[in-house]
């Protein structure tokens, strides 16, 4: 079958090149070039390589743990029943992972995992290394790869997906449309993720009135450099002993969390802003006591961006924020990829696989790709479409020429609706204050006529549009949620006790 891959992380990646293997005709769309997105940018690892006295079951309990019991026990252990063969799968694949002085894979400890475990390579560049190996095997393969693409709408007949419509206007026909375009960090001003992560495969399935889910749930990652640029430091630094310190150089994780430093990402991240904000300072990272040698041999892309910007942050304790890192909902699959609509398949960032639930556990993101990459093209040849029991499909979002430039919209507008009210931190007044502001730059301009289907935009519009559906989406999603709920932080409500937790 013709099978169209969009988006080349690891999970498109993953998805293009098993379905290669398996003999099917594969398209590969790319919306910048090979190498860009999230993926690469990856340093902590990737989880599932167990040690003595670890098990997938204490994985997929940590996994459950640190989702706020949120997740899908099915799609759970589908995950960590995968891990061994997924980090095989990478090994074959030429990716050279570090080693510990026995020659087995170095295993690595990262927050609310209860053992190391996290495989890794180059120190921090897991992420470049994985790219760069899956890449490298790309060129080898019959995959047809075009990059500077971007896919900007799915084409529905009858009921079923049956291919994509570029921005040119170009069809691109398909028995079956794989969505891998990862996530949307880029409805905050202040995320990790690169400028291409728009949402934009999201933003066609909700057009197309597939069903999407837990949206509400964007992860926050708590440790950014708060000066220049943002840029990440891995949480895998934590995990080798460094600390939080406020701006008076107290500890003060020991007292919010059981875990301190290691407790779930939206725990650390809310405590992180919180002290920031109480005493008008950014909170630091202090990496000192690992000493420089240590720093720059575990750490080296850490360290080299760091020394760049002249921060010497095995003398000085470093200022971070949070951040806008990975989105835990998406558009809702089963755990061999089918959506709501038949003919598409969606993996990765850009899934609401149900691994995740309401805040992601460290190194799971890369595993999850690899996995969940592997098992959409093994059930593409499936005659069957599985009914999916799903939270009713999804809305039909309107045209993309119904965006209301002329009321106030513009992408920076946006990004500060959302960091302000559906951000770390939701109020009731904030979140409806933000429905109604999305909802009135959604308004159609009077008097105009709609085209009977979108038209050739610049990228940038293109995105803009993306952004303001998801954005929509995400809010409402939030507002529905009456309850705090892992990375769903709403004030004045009660929040659940963590799976385990003392």
């Amino acid at each position: 079958m013709h099978v169209l891959v969009v988006g080349a992380g690891i999970a498109g990646l993953t998805a293009a090149l098993r379905a290669d293997a398996l003999g099917h005709d594969v398209e590969l769309l790319v919306k910048g070039h090979l190498g860009d997105g999230c993926t690469v940018r990856a340093q902590g690892g990737i989880a599932g390589e167990y040690g003595p006295g670890d098990s997938p079951a204490l994985h997929a309990l940590d996994t459950m743990h640190a989702g706020n019991g949120h997740g899908d026990p099915v799609a759970i252990a589908a995950l960590v029943d995968g891990a061994a063969a997924a980090i095989d799968a990478l090994v074959d694949a030429g990716v050279r992972f570090d080693r510990a002085a026995d020659g087995s894979i170095a295993r690595g400890l990262e927050a609310a995992h209860s053992l190391p475990r996290i495989a890794h390579a180059g120190g921090d560049a897991t992420g470049k290394a994985i790219s760069d190996a899956l890449i490298a095997r790309l060129r080898s393969s019959t995959v047809q790869v075009s990059e500077g693409v971007f896919a900007a709408d799915l084409l529905v007949e009858e009921g079923r997906v049956c291919g994509i419509r570029t921005l040119d206007g170009t069809e691109h026909r398909a028995d079956a449309v794989v969505l891998a375009t990862g996530g949307a960090g880029r409805l905050f001003p202040h995320t990790t993720n690169p400028p291409e992560t728009t949402g934009d495969g999201i933003a066609m399935a909700l057009r197309a009135g597939a069903a999407v889910a837990d949206l509400e749930f964007m992860q926050f990652h708590p440790t950014v450099l708060a000066v220049g640029a943002p840029f990440l430091i891995s949480e895998a630094v934590r995990g080798a002993g460094a600390v939080l310190r406020d701006a008076d150089g107290r500890r003060f994780m020991l007292v919010e969390h059981p875990d301190a430093e290691l407790a779930p990402r939206d725990v650390v991240a809310r405590a992180v802003a919180r002290r920031a904000d109480e005493q008008g300072s950014p909170v630091l990272l202090d990496a000192t006591s690992l000493g420089a040698a240590d720093l720059a041999r575990r750490f080296p892309t850490i360290d080299a961006e760091l020394r760049r910007r002249g921060i010497e942050w095995a003398q000085t304790p470093v200022p971070i924020t949070p951040a806008a890192h990975y989105l835990m909902g998406g558009v809702v699959t089963d755990i061999d990829g089918r959506t709501s609509l038949p003919g598409l398949w969606a993996v990765g960032e850009t899934a609401r696989s149900g691994v995740h639930g309401a805040n992601r556990l460290a190194s799971n993101s890369l595993l999850e790709g690899v996995v969940f990459g592997a098992r959409v093209a093994d059930a593409l040849a499936s005659s069957a479409f599985v009914s999916l029991e799903l939270l009713g499909s999804g809305p039909k979002c309107s045209n993309l020429r119904d965006m209301n430039a002329e009321g106030g919209f513009s992408r920076d507008a946006l990004q500060r609706v959302m960091w302000e009210q559906v951000g770390l931190r939701r109020t009731d007044a904030g979140l409806a204050s933000a429905v109604a502001t999305l909802d009135s730059w959604r308004a159609p301009q009077p008097r105009t006529p709609q085209p009977r289907t979108p038209q050739p935009r610049t990228p940038a519009e293109q995105e803009d549009a993306n952004l303001l559906i998801v954005a929509h989406a995400m809010a409402s999603a939030a507002l529905a949620r009456t309850d705090s709920l892992g990375a769903h932080f709403r004030v004045a409500a009660p929040v659940p006790a963590l799976i385990g937790a003392p």
